[in-house]
C-alpha cells in the first residue's frame, strides 16, 4: 500500500477532496472521524473527558457537546494538553489498527489529518510513516467566509479558529502536492483527476 497524508485548515473544503479521492478509489482513513466514533457514549474516550471536564460537556441527549469541550479547552494550554492525552493514544491506536487493515495490498490510502502541521510549522513527527502529503490550500478569508456561512461560526470566532492553526505557507513548506480549494468545482474535478494520477505513481514508503 501506499499511504498519503491529507491536510488543509479549518474551511479548506478538505472533507470535500477526501470524498473526491475516495471516488477514484482511494481508501479514506479521516483521524476527525475517528475522534467522533471514539468519543461516543459508553466509550472509553467519552467517559474519560466527562471525568476530567464534568458532566457540562454532556448534551441533553446524552452525547458530548462538543462547543462546551471547544469553549473549555480552546484559550487553555492546559486544558487542551489535558484532551489530548485522553484523546489521542485512542485515535492513534485506532488508525494504526485501520493502517494495518491494508498492509500487503495495492491501496492508496489517504489519511486525513488535519492537523498534520504544527502551530510552530513544523510536522508532526509520527506521522513519518506517509510516503507524501497532499495540502489543500484556500485563502484564509475564504475559509472564514465558509465557516460563517456555511457552518454558521460567528465570524469572530471564525478568524480565530484559522488564526490558531498552522499557517497557510507553514502546510504549504509541507506539501508534495497542492489542490487550491478556491470553490470552483470543475477545477476542483481536474485537480483531484491530475492528483489521482500523481498518487497512483508513488512508490510505497519504506
Amino acid at each position: 500500500m501506499v499511504e498519503i497524508g491529507l491536510t488543509g485548515g479549518i474551511g479548506s473544503g478538505k472533507s470535500t477532496v477526501a470524498a473526491g479521492l475516495v471516488e477514484r478509489g482511494a481508501v479514506l482513513i479521516d483521524a476527525d472521524r475517528i475522534v467522533r466514533e471514539l468519543q461516543e457514549p459508553g466509550g472509553a474516550v467519552f467517559a474519560a473527558m466527562v471525568e476530567r471536564f464534568g458532566a457540562g460537556i454532556v448534551g441533553a441527549d446524552g452525547s458530548l457537546d462538543r462547543q462546551a469541550v471547544a469553549e473549555i479547552v480552546f484559550n487553555d494550554a492546559d486544558e487542551l494538553t489535558a484532551l489530548n492525552s485522553i484523546v489521542h493514544p485512542a485515535v492513534g491506536a485506532e488508525m494504526k489498527r485501520r493502517r494495518d487493515a491494508e498492509a500487503g495490498t495495492d491501496a492508496i490510502v489517504i489519511v486525513d489529518i488535519p492537523l498534520l502541521v504544527n502551530i510552530d510549522g513544523e510536522k508532526k513527527s509520527h506521522y513519518d510513516y506517509l510516503a507524501a502529503v497532499i495540502v489543500v490550500d484556500t485563502d484564509p478569508e475564504v475559509a472564514v467566509e465558509r465557516l460563517v456561512e456555511l457552518r454558521g461560526f460567528d465570524r469572530d470566532d471564525a478568524v480565530a479558529r484559522v488564526e490558531n492553526q498552522a499557517s497557510r505557507e507553514a502546510r504549504l513548506d509541507h506539501a508534495d502536492f497542492v489542490i487550491y480549494n478556491g470553490g470552483e468545482l470543475g477545477a476542483l474535478d481536474e485537480q483531484l483527476d491530475a492528483c489521482w494520477t500523481w498518487a497512483r505513481s508513488i512508490a510505497p514508503h519504506d
